[in-house]
């Protein structure tokens, strides 16, 4: 016999949002909605909805938008509710009284191939470390992070050449398209679960912070290039330029490869008219999208058309 099921949605991000869509296109019944509480944001400090309240308000739904996951206020209000299953999607980690309250249990999207890549920035990760696949994966949560039973999953290739942005977008789409999945077998009480499973090693998601998004100049060309892809378009893999007597930080944003032998300190940076390279171990990277402090992101010509670059200017 098919449930019926009173769905409750958690999310922040765009990444959300398309998955919540398609709950309502396929004519799920939400609830309710719980997103992070609004923040200032911009220069104006104005407060600034999430993507997920904004699409749940446009729609109708009903939103929480809670500080403490364990206030008892909070949990009236999600109890009164009377949710039976809760989806999980670019949220937050939830006290087990949230994640043990419905009936059908709680399940979350996470946008890597369980269990590599637990943790918060799982797509960046995939392509600062040369990942070929990645996937998606839909599990029941449980006390720790990213451990839970599977439910599904679902693998698909990464381009040499994408950058998280684009690698993201397709993982909503899959992932959207894999809660539905999830939510069908749930529907009809036909969910079965796989332990995720026991690997030495597994890759890490860390959160992505200021250190980590440094680019170091000794590494492989290889390494170089992936990290630039795997931070772009946020937050961007950044360095310092050193430029006669004055250091910028500045964000790069697209490269390509050169690989080849040469004897040139690493670092250092060379140009013409219209192109601007920098060496690395095992060849030269040839940058095309640049950020300098306070301004917009160009191209590498329009930056050359209004930047001088001093003799003997390198990235540090």
């Amino acid at each position: 016999m098919k449930r019926d099921l009173r769905i409750v949605f958690m999310g922040t991000p765009d990444f959300a949002v398309a998955t919540l869509k398609a709950l309502l296109d396929h004519g799920q019944t939400i609830v309710g909605v719980i997103t992070a509480p609004d923040r200032p944001a911009g220069r104006g400090q104005k407060l600034h909805e999430s993507a997920v309240k904004q699409f749940a308000v446009s729609h109708g739904l009903k939103v929480l938008q809670p500080t403490n996951l364990k206030s008892e206020s909070f949990l009236d209000e999600l109890r009164a509710l009377k949710p039976n299953l809760q989806i999980v999607v670019a949220f937050r980690m939830l006290p087990e009284v949230v994640w043990k309250l419905p009936e059908y249990g709680t399940f979350n999207l996470h946008a890597s191939l369980l269990p590599n890549y637990r943790g918060a920035a799982p797509i960046n990760w995939a392509i600062i470390n040369g990942e070929t696949k990645t996937g998606v994966t839909t599990f029941f949560i449980d006390e720790k992070i990213d451990t839970g039973a599977i439910i599904l999953s679902k693998e698909t290739p990464i381009d040499p050449t994408e950058n998280a942005g684009s690698l993201h977008d397709r993982l909503m789409a899959l992932g959207s398209t894999l809660v539905i999945d999830t939510v069908k077998l749930i529907e009809n009480g036909a969910v079965e679960t796989q332990p995720q499973p026991v690997i030495e090693h597994p890759k890490t998601a860390y959160k992505l912070n200021k250190d980590n998004c440094k680019l170091d100049f000794n590494l492989g060309i290889d390494a170089l290039y992936n990290q630039i892809r795997g931070l772009s378009p946020y937050p961007a893999a950044w360095c310092t330029l050193v430029n006669d007597e004055d250091r910028m930080d500045i964000k790069i944003y697209a490269s390509e490869k050169d690989p080849c032998q040469h004897h040139t300190t690493y670092g250092s940076l060379m140009q013409d008219k219209n192109t601007l390279k920098v060496a690395v171990k095992g060849g030269f990277l040839w940058l095309e999208e640049i950020q300098l402090p306070g301004k917009r992101k160009m191209d590498v010509k329009s930056l050359l058309n209004g930047f001088q670059l001093k003799t003997g200017a390198k990235l540090v």
